[in-house]
């Protein structure tokens, strides 16, 4: 199964201790990066979090939200740190001594220093298990969902294959008409010039004319980069780069084969291989 990069996954958990909500979202990237915005009581968590991202995903801008809300019903007695409340007093009154602004010091502003008031370490334990538990099924419906998208894209792609290999079966079987219609045109040119006409001389402009003309290998590379390109999706995973790299092969042979192009017929299919290219290019970005 091939991944898609972007991808939305939601995951609600309640307990006695209140509710919490995981939220984790992903675009494009050429790495992988992860992002995080977690209340200031379970920062702790992130370094834990960021490794099973990494396990987990190869690519992507990865945005991973949790709100938090607490039971006040169910809030332990509140703990006051008092040796760390008095160093912050302490502090204080230092700056506004320095400062010459003498003024009461807001109790409020105190017991919001983290740390001064404590949460009993036993219960952030519990807390933090749940939370991880929900957080892995988020995850677990965060990759699922990359994975549907990422199976809409491949089958995208595989249409475009598809028109790939017509046009290559028509530029093919084309080659034969449009080369008889080149010599004809040649043979044309020396009579209405009156030249009078040359065996070797006519065999040479033929042999030229053929090797300018020639798209065989053009196409036969066209028919290897498709196989190749399947190939490559049938194994899935991470292939994002690589079929990325693949989409320069298929632009490299196009453009040749519209280089040597005798015949708009040729030309159109050319154009027409571009489009195609492109189209699986711009899936190709999202894929992981």
């Amino acid at each position: 199964m091939i991944y898609s990069m972007t991808a939305y996954a939601r995951k609600e958990v309640k307990g006695d201790w209140g509710s919490a909500v995981w939220e984790i979202r992903s675009v494009n990237q050429r790495y992988l990066e992860t992002y995080f915005r977690l209340p200031e009581q379970f920062r702790s968590l992130e370094p834990v979090l960021r490794e099973r991202f990494r396990q987990r995903l190869a690519r992507g801008k990865v945005e991973c939200n949790l709100r938090f809300e607490a039971n006040p019903a169910a809030q332990s007695e509140l703990k006051i740190n008092e040796a760390l409340a008095h160093q912050v007093i302490k502090a204080a009154g230092q700056v506004m001594h320095m400062t010459g602004e003498l003024t009461r010091i807001n109790p409020f502003q105190v017991m919001q220093w983290p740390g001064v008031m404590e949460t009993p370490e036993q219960d952030m334990d519990a807390i933090n298990q749940t939370l991880l538990e929900a957080f892995d099924e988020a995850v677990k419906e965060f990759i699922d969902a990359r994975g549907r998208e990422g199976e809409n894209m491949k089958e995208l792609i595989e249409q475009r294959l598809v028109a790939i290999s017509e046009e290559v079966v028509k530029v093919r079987a084309r080659m034969p008409e449009i080369l008889q219609w080149q010599r004809e045109r040649l043979f044309n040119k020396f009579e209405e010039a009156k030249v009078e006409l040359d065996p070797t001389r006519v065999e040479q402009e033929l042999i030229l004319l053929a090797q300018k003309s020639d798209v065989a290998e053009e196409l036969d590379r066209l028919d290897s980069h498709v196989k190749e390109a399947r190939n490559v999706m049938k194994k899935g995973g991470a292939c994002g780069r690589k079929l990325d790299f693949m989409m320069q092969e298929f632009n490299r042979e196009s453009n040749t084969l519209a280089s040597k192009s005798i015949s708009t017929d040729i030309t159109a299919s050319g154009v027409e291989l571009k489009v195609l290219i492109e189209q699986m290019r711009e899936q190709i970005q999202n894929i992981e």
